[in-house]
């Protein structure tokens, strides 16, 4: 008969291991919808990409789209626009970005921007204040008609979202 000494594993020892492995499932279970309610809403990742046809906009008008809750300018500019925002000196502008920056190769004459003040959140009113591009009239901030920011307390240009086109006249943001 093997004595302790002799066998160094026991019944002690599987009921350790035993412990511990249901120990360790239990607060994976515990901890898997605490984890797993951090992710986005399925209504958010619903919304993670929209398609939207820019065709319709006549030059010189703008539209506003939603896109995962936040407002979204669409701007089909015309080529005075575009020579005006490609003019301005670099070092008038608060947050130094060129009007190439801002586009695509090829579609320089659509400009889309998330349509919230860098200041607060407020939503800028289109083609209007100093600089004919974008007013936002809670606190007196001017963007220029590439969405930068020219004058007052915001503190960086209107955000670009991550967008691409389809087609000639096919977008698709997010």
């Amino acid at each position: 008969m093997a004595t302790q000494a002799e066998n160094p594993t026991n019944r002690r020892d599987f009921l350790y291991v035993a412990t511990g492995a249901v120990a360790g499932v239990g607060a994976a279970a515990v901890a898997w919808p605490l984890i797993n309610q951090l992710n986005p809403d399925a209504s958010t990742l619903a919304l993670a990409t929209i398609e939207f046809d820019v065709g319709a906009i006549p030059e010189g008008q703008s539209v506003t789209i939603t896109w995962r809750g936040l407002p979204v300018f669409v701007r089909h500019r015309t080529a005075a626009e575009i020579e005006e925002a490609r003019a301005v000196p670099m070092a008038d502008l608060k947050d130094p970005e060129t009007d190439e920056q801002r586009t695509k190769p090829g579609y320089e004459q659509w400009l889309v921007m998330i349509a919230n003040c860098t200041h607060l959140g407020c939503v800028p009113v289109g083609q209007s204040g100093d600089f004919d591009g974008w007013f936002c009239p809670c606190h007196g901030s001017h963007y220029d008609t590439a969405g930068r920011i020219r004058r007052g307390p915001a503190p960086t240009n209107l955000v670009v979202p991550p967008y691409e086109f389809i087609s000639d006249t096919l977008i698709q943001i997010g």
